[in-house]
């Protein structure tokens, strides 16, 4: 993939530290060969004279994994007290202090200690790459937070450590890691991802076929959809061709639960779309959750902060109008795609006082709207 990293300069105006590199090995589950290939590549680069060291590597148990460990330098993990208990974590200033031209870092969706320098593992990549350090790394496809609904219906598992979209679009490669269905579940048969114990529950729920045809087709969609907004900023780089009007997202967010499904909804448009996204909240008079309603405040916070890491413009606005402040913002903007979540009226008050969702339907032809079931409040 092409480089998209911009040059930056400091306060003083002086060139800073060029970020490092980042390379993410993709897959569509556990066991498709992520971590194997990591490592083959960086003992080849270590052949080729790159240094490269590992920061941290999770083997899975897996027997031909860890022996590709053997013969790569390792940055010792450091031991961190917390509630009695004794945990080995990836030593993050080690790895700054020790400056390689490349770093393995695994298991990217894990939360950090906390009072650790940073709250999730990602984060601590992030640090490293603005340090110079350029980063290999795996994952799968179903740990990216705007996924987490789809990959929640189809393998009724909830998936709780998640990355944000964000990261994946600062990657400078992505490397799909892919094999076929019958491949890897006979690789689970054969005890090369799960223990024996555990393969047969593992057939019947995650490792089904119909949800195995799911995340390796979303594992391709998402590489395609980076590779697709790459060659696009390329040829915008290069004035190749001239660049369309870019399409905007925006997603109305409220204080009422279930609002983070809106959230991933609109970030994943964006994300097809290669284009940035709104998180819009209005506040009305009279309607002060800090104090009034402090469930609600938190919840809204919440929702911001989500909007916020997965690449999201927190944006609120102030009117008495509801309606009337969202469709003078989207005229503003051109916002060409809008998210509403599933009215929480009832269709007699729709029918007295009408709907937001009506309004922009007749106001805004050319506007996409579209509108997520989210979850009922309960009473």
């Amino acid at each position: 993939m092409t480089d998209l990293t911009p040059s930056r300069l400091d306060p003083s105006g002086t060139p800073a530290v060029e970020p490092g590199r980042l390379r993410v090995y993709l897959g569509a589950a556990p066991g498709v060969g992520k971590t194997y290939r990591m490592l083959e590549d960086a003992h080849l680069m270590r052949r080729q004279g790159i240094d490269v060291v590992i920061g941290l590597i999770e083997p899975h148990g897996r027997a031909d994994t860890a022996a590709l460990v053997e013969g790569l330098e390792q940055i010792p993990l450091k031991d961190v007290h917390y509630r009695s208990v004794t945990l080995r974590e990836m030593d993050l200033e080690a790895i700054l202090a020790r400056r390689p031209a490349w770093c393995i870092v695994d298991e990217l969706a894990h939360s950090n200690v906390p009072g650790a320098r940073n709250r999730k593992r990602y984060e601590d990549v992030f640090e490293i790459l603005d340090a110079g350090i350029s980063v290999m790394t795996a994952m799968n496809v179903q740990h990216l937070e705007t996924l987490n609904d789809a990959v929640a219906r189809s393998a009724s598992t909830q998936i709780r450590e998640t990355l944000p979209d964000s990261f994946l679009r600062r990657a400078n490669e992505i490397v799909n890691v892919d094999i076929t269905i019958d491949e890897l579940r006979a690789r689970l048969r054969q005890g090369k991802i799960y223990a024996p114990e555990k393969v047969e529950q593992a057939l019947a729920n995650f490792f089904r076929k119909g949800n195995l045809n799911m995340l390796r087709e979303l594992a391709l969609r998402t590489t395609a959809e980076q590779v697709g907004a790459a060659a696009s900023e390329y040829r915008r780089n290069q004035g190749l061709e001239q660049a369309p009007m870019p399409e905007k997202v925006m997603v109305c967010v409220t204080s009422r639960p279930g609002m983070e499904r809106l959230i991933r909804t609109g970030a994943r448009i964006a994300g097809r779309l290669a284009t940035n996204w709104y998180a819009v909240y209005v506040e009305t008079p009279g309607s002060d959750h800090r104090h009034g309603d402090p469930e609600a405040f938190a919840r809204l916070e919440d929702y911001q902060r989500m909007a916020r890491e997965l690449g999201a413009r927190i944006v609120t606005l102030q009117d008495s109008k509801v309606a009337d402040a969202l469709v003078e913002f989207a005229r503003k903007e051109n916002i060409s795609h809008i998210v509403f979540g599933q009215s929480a009226r009832s269709r007699w008050d729709i029918f007295l006082h009408g709907s937001i969702v009506n309004r922009f339907l007749n106001e805004m032809r050319d506007t996409t709207v579209q509108v997520v079931p989210v979850q009922k409040e309960k009473k």
